[in-house]
């Protein structure tokens, strides 16, 4: 990624174009996530214009995250284990995407479905290569979509809103960075005991 490149100025045009680049940029961060999920979103939220826009924000930030789960999805589903597995053991390395991760997701998929999905969408790295697992596993695709749908809400919403109202109270830089990294601690909290209780229930 360029040194110079301005991600906020970045998001903040593409916000302009309303619900349809609001989506676009959650697309574009489950695809290509070179810039924290947590950070995209916190910098969408501060582009709301009002409550009735921060509905929208989230509804169509959830809805292109979504899409780019779908797109990994279809790469699980078009490959197969083998290749997968295959890609991964070569070039996972580069991509964050390391065999004994997928070996984990791929094991925690086989007990319980659609709570890993949920959980999945607020864990870094998880949640934008969970979809390959389910890809590969042949999920039922109608499932798999409402269980991200809510996992996505779940992540986004509290981090759009929390953008929102730092930028309604005029909150400066640095303390707004402090509040991410606390909010961002415990929503992992929450999300971590949620993904062991997923696993157990279906155990």
């Amino acid at each position: 990624m360029p040194a110079d490149l301005d991600i906020p100025a970045c998001i903040a045009l593409l916000a302009e174009w309303g619900p349809l680049g609001i989506a676009g940029i959650a697309l574009a961060e489950k695809l290509l996530p070179v810039v924290p999920s947590y950070l995209v979103f916190v910098l969408l939220g501060t582009a709301a214009s009002g409550r009735s826009d921060l509905a929208v924000t989230v509804a169509a930030a959830a809805a292109g995250s979504t899409l780019g789960a779908l797109g990994w999805y279809c790469v699980g589903l078009g490959l197969g284990p083998t290749r997968v597995e295959s890609l991964i053991e070569r070039f996972g390395r580069y991509i964050l995407l390391k065999p004994a991760l997928y070996s984990r997701m791929t094991g925690a998929y086989r007990r319980n479905h659609f709570w890993v999905t949920v959980a999945g969408q607020a864990i870094p790295a998880v949640r934008v290569y969970l979809s390959i697992p389910a890809g590969v596993l042949h999920l039922a695709v109608a499932t798999f979509l409402a269980a991200t749908l809510i996992g996505s809400l779940v992540w986004t919403g509290p981090l759009l809103t929390l953008g929102y109202f730092l930028r309604e109270q005029n909150v400066d830089a640095a303390s707004a960075g402090v509040l991410v990294v606390a909010a961002l601690a415990g929503l992992e909290l929450v999300v971590l005991v949620g993904w062991r209780l997923a696993r157990g229930r279906g155990s």
